[in-house]
Formats: structure tokens, sequence, C-alpha cells
């Protein structure tokens, strides 16, 4: 049995991690003899690189694109062998864009913006003492902060960031507006990892100025759709969700 370990519901999400729903995409697609159940923990300090989600399965794998790897590994190469050296070379560039520049943008829309750190507070925090959720929520902020100048996306304007972020929408949305997945004509796990970016961004309650983007591109919040209703695995809270 393979447990997955990931965060608790927040901001109307049932999954609020697009690397947590990433893996539990995957865990089903595989579909075999892959049973596996899923743990939440609300704090990633206690995940063993300090960041979510991890799978125990007799050993313990942290990071979502190992988890993948030992996966597929698992499964004999049941996520990537049968995927042509082209296929790998989009998802793979897809999947880099998505996770290590569109998912800081959306980090930094939830947590740097002064009104949506509320919810972020609310919802990752409320568990706490009061005295200490505050001190603890503040740090973890300022750790963000850190993290986002590091990056290089926080040393740009607002303007800035919401253009850069722009760019990668609309090349997410015109490469699924021609192409049903990522990769072409097949669903591969390289549209769980765009997906689940995607879903976050758009269905997160309330919506971030970044949401406000995605919109702009109905293309997106379709190609998100598609995926997690193949997949019957899904980013929002469906028990909570409004038709």
């Amino acid at each position: 049995m393979i447990t997955l370990y990931t965060l608790p519901a927040a901001f109307n999400l049932r999954n609020p991690s697009p690397f947590c729903l990433k893996v539990e995409m995957a865990l089903t697609y595989l579909d075999l003899d892959l049973e596996f159940d899923v743990v939440t923990e609300a704090n990633p300090g206690k995940a063993p690189k300090g960041k979510m989600p991890w799978i125990v399965d007799g050993d313990i794998i942290p990071d979502s694109e190992l988890i993948l790897d030992y996966l597929d590994k698992k499964t004999n190469g049941g996520l990537f062998s049968h995927l042509t050296e082209q296929e790998k070379a989009v998802g793979t560039a897809f999947t880099r864009l998505a996770e290590d520049h569109l998912y800081w943008i959306m980090v930094a829309a939830r947590w740097l913006d002064d009104d949506w750190f509320k919810v972020v507070k609310k919802d990752f925090f409320s568990f706490m003492p009061a005295p200490i959720g505050f001190l603890v929520s503040r740090l973890a902020r300022k750790q963000v902060r850190k993290t986002y100048q590091l990056h290089g996306l926080g040393r740009h304007t607002m303007q800035e960031q919401a253009e850069f972020a722009r760019k990668d929408l609309q090349a997410i949305a015109a490469h699924t507006s021609t192409h049903p997945y990522i990769t072409g004509e097949r669903l591969t796990a390289y549209d769980f990892a765009v997906a689940s970016i995607v879903a976050g961004l758009i269905d997160n309650k309330p919506a971030t100025w970044l949401s406000a983007i995605a919109e702009e591109t109905p293309a997106l919040r379709d190609y998100a759709e598609r995926i997690q209703s193949e997949m019957n695995v899904y980013c929002r809270d469906l028990t909570t969700a409004v038709a």
C-alpha cells in the first residue's frame, strides 16, 4: 500500500498543492495494483525535504518529480517508457514552465498580496494557538518573499510579473487549443503537472490577481477541466463548488 502525504484542503481547494495533485493523478492513472491512500499533513516541515508531497512505499520518496520517476520504475515504465523523445522534450519544457516559473507567481499572488495573505493565515495557520500561528505565518511569509526574490521574479514590478504570467498562460492555452494534451494526442503525466497548476490558480477562492489573468483565456479552464474530468481527480472541493 502506497501512502501519499499531502496538504489538507484550503482556499476552496480539496488539494491546494499542485505537486500533491500531480502525484495523486499519476497514482490514479497507473490503475494497476497500486492501491494507495492519502494522508493529510498541515505542516510541510515534517516532510523529508521540508516540502510536499512525499510517499511511503516501504521507502520514503520525497518530491513530486522523484515520486513520478519512482512510480515509473515500479510499474516498468508505466508513466514514461511509451513516450517518444519528442513527447518527453515537449512535456519537460511545459512542466518546467509551469512548475519552475508560473507556480512561483501563483505562490506570490497568494502569499505576498496583503489582502490574500489573510486567507493564507486563516486556512494554513488557524489550527495553531493564536500567538504561535501569528508568528509562524509571519516567518513563513518572510521565507516566501526571500525565495521569490532569490528566484528573480520578486525583483520585478507587479506589472512585469503579471506580464510574465500572461505569457506563460498564453503559451499553455495556445498549445492546448491546438492539441488536446501537452504532448499532442495522448494523455501523459506531463498533463498532470501542468493542469494541476492551472486548476489551482483558477479555482482558488477568493480569486487572486493571477486568477483574473487566467480567466482572460477560456481555453485554460477548458484544458484543466478536461484533464481533471478524465482522471476524476479534481483540485477544487466539489462538495462546496458552485455550479
